[in-house]
């Protein structure tokens, strides 16, 4: 399976911009109110995304966060844990140092106690020490009907790991770098999956943001290798988190494509109807989350594929 029916979410309590992720997530803007303010506001956005997603029939699995430690990034639990259908559990290293406390193992006994099977642990951890990092699907762009991987490499996404990590999950790992411009540099996107999204039959991809050609071309044959449209999106629009998708399950197995209010609105007209022609677009506005996070919907979802006992 591609796409699941079921999302893990963390309601943040202490949501703020993170000083310790900023020094290279160049998405995160500074907003002049007070972090309690901040906090609410995020919290608004939060009930009422997972409002989105319920009324659309997926089904939310919502943990809230804890007031200690303090973890202002908590809201985006798809960078320190995955699920998968065999039931192994994917533990990641993660650049900041205050991000690692939000890995949290009653997590997973709160799952295991909603019926899911949990059978093994994958713990890269370790790599902290060495100051080696990949974060999770953030990094790691799962092709799980194919047996693929891809990674756009970074300072959180360590080319050694993640071979060792498509090695461990039997994939083949699809490497290259993705670029964006700030103050006229072109400097690594922290997340591959804020410059692309895999669905079952299509990517929303930012194409220019991988400079070289012969990387951008592998990129693309792989893709159409395996039978998918790709929907190519402006690095402007990247930058409004149209690359933060995640395709999901809805009511009945509707197909729904998951994103923010400001990705929806920046895409144009032959974009929405390439997606339409496959899912239902499902948008919350988030405005405060990616300012302060930089971070959009699809970091806010960790796909539970795990099977049930």
């Amino acid at each position: 399976m591609q796409i699941t029916n079921t999302i893990l979410m963390i309601r943040p309590v202490n949501f703020r911009m993170n000083e310790q992720t900023a020094v290279n997530n160049y998405f995160m803007e500074d907003l002049d109110e007070k972090n309690n303010q901040i906090n609410q506001k995020a919290q608004g956005e939060f009930d009422a995304f997972v409002d989105t997603l319920k009324s659309s029939g997926v089904n939310v699995i919502v943990v809230n966060d804890t007031e200690e430690p303090d973890t202002p990034d908590s809201i985006f639990p798809n960078n320190w844990i995955s699920f998968h259908e065999n039931g192994t559990v994917g533990v990641y290293p993660m650049f900041a140092e205050n991000r690692r406390n939000e890995r949290r193992e009653d997590i997973l006994e709160i799952l295991e106690e909603q019926g899911y099977l949990i059978s093994n642990i994958m713990d890269y951890t370790a790599a902290e020490e060495e100051g080696i990092f990949l974060e999770g699907t953030g990094s790691v762009i799962l092709d799980r009907v194919n047996g693929k991987a891809y990674c756009a490499l970074s300072e959180r996404a360590d080319e050694e790991l993640f071979i060792e990590f498509c090695e461990d999950f039997d994939c083949m790992p699809v490497i290259f770098t993705a670029n964006q411009s700030v103050d006229g540099k072109r400097l690594p996107i922290y997340h591959t999956n804020v410059m692309m999204a895999l669905g079952e039959d299509f990517a929303i991809i930012c194409l220019d943001s991988i400079d070289d050609k012969k990387e951008r071309k592998n990129v693309m044959d792989n893709l159409r290798n395996d039978k998918k449209e790709i929907i190519d999106i402006t690095e402007q629009q990247m930058h409004n988190f149209a690359g933060n998708m995640l395709e999901v399950l809805g009511r009945n197995g509707q197909r729904l494509l998951v994103m923010s209010s400001a990705a929806f609105n920046s895409l144009d007209d032959s974009q929405v109807t390439a997606i339409e022609k496959r899912c239902k677009i499902v948008h919350s506005p988030l405005d405060t989350i990616e300012a302060c996070g930089g971070g959009s919907a699809r970091c806010m979802m960790a796909e539970v594929f795990l099977p049930k006992k």
